[in-house]
């Protein structure tokens, strides 16, 4: 058991593995167990969810900065990122960093747009925040800067780094990693004057509020993006989300690139400021991490502590 930002954590020691699955804290998972003793007494309908849907879908917009009403809820980045795409013109020129997520680039590749070599000529850039691969940050005030339309994957940043992101053109995030709630959720702001550039490929009863029929009222907000919502997954998110929002990130964003920071300079390499960082190398045993590229990520949480960190450290030495 840990305690970390007034909550409790059964995670195990090691774990430095927060880029691939958060854990989540005991009153997130009590809750979302709770529901299952729900499901399985046949206690709910489907309106018992509704609730907790605009709970994390509010919290969700604190988390990044932007009112409840541009966020719409859904399953996954990829989902999100191919609504944008399939909505710019054919034959788009979009700039995907070459070691994107592929959630964030294979979409635009697959409507048949054109991936753009440079900032410059993109009609639209489509960027993480935070690397998946080696915890890399983009330089957000130059993206705003260069006025280019802009989507942006928070999957990689939200829970650890303070953000304000009203400005991006599309920003989406998933449920499972720093959030900490169940894999099955996830989100994408719409800036309002863009809503109408996309279209609503995956229009469906939770989009429109109608059960049947082949009339087409769409909601009058950015929940006319939303797909059904997987419903289980909202009930832990509605948990993890408005607590997230409720701690200091400037203090969690301090604790984790502070463990980072420790692991690199123990390995004699530069500071990051990022939660992910990658060295040469497999994993360590007694240590739960990532491989990508041929090399080791390693992830760091609001749970984790000084002695995750020196379990590398006395590894490697």
């Amino acid at each position: 058991m840990r305690e970390a930002f007034g909550a409790v954590f059964d995670v195990q020691d090691g774990y430095l593995n927060t880029a691939s699955i958060g854990v989540p804290p005991r009153h997130v998972a009590d809750a979302v167990a709770a529901s299952f003793e729900r499901w399985r007494r046949g206690e709910d309908t489907s309106s018992t969810f509704n609730e907790a849907v605009e709970t994390s879908r509010a919290a969700f917009g604190q988390l990044i900065g932007v009112p409840s009403t541009s966020v719409a809820c859904g399953a996954t980045v990829s989902h999100f990122v191919s609504l944008v795409a399939a909505s710019l013109p054919a034959g788009s020129k979009v700039f995907v960093d070459p070691v994107e997520f592929t959630s964030v680039g294979l979409p635009f590749v697959a409507a048949g747009h054109v991936i753009a070599s440079t900032v410059d000529e993109a009609d639209l850039v489509a960027t993480s925040v935070v690397q998946s691969a080696d915890g890399r940050i983009a330089d957000l005030e130059a993206l705003r800067a260069s006025g280019k339309p802009v989507l942006l994957d928070v999957s990689q940043a939200a829970g650890w780094m303070p953000l304000s992101l009203a400005w991006a053109d599309f920003v989406v995030g998933v449920a499972y990693k720093w959030l900490m709630a169940p894999r099955g959720a996830a989100w994408m702001a719409v800036r309002p004057d863009r809503a109408e550039s996309l279209k609503p490929l995956a229009a469906n009863w939770y989009s429109t509020g109608e059960n049947y029929g082949t009339e087409l009222v769409l909601r009058s907000d950015a929940r006319r993006f939303d797909l059904s919502p997987a419903w289980i997954s909202h009930v832990g998110a509605a948990v993890a989300l408005p607590w997230l929002a409720s701690v200091d990130l400037d203090a969690v964003r301090a604790h984790c690139v502070g463990l980072t920071d420790r692991l690199l300079t123990g390995l004699g390499l530069p500071p990051t400021g990022s939660a992910i960082v990658s060295v040469a190398g497999p994993p360590v045993q007694g240590v739960v991490s990532s491989v990508r590229a041929g090399r080791a990520r390693y992830a760091c949480h609001l749970y984790n502590t000084i002695e995750d960190v020196d379990r590398v450290l006395e590894a490697l030495a």
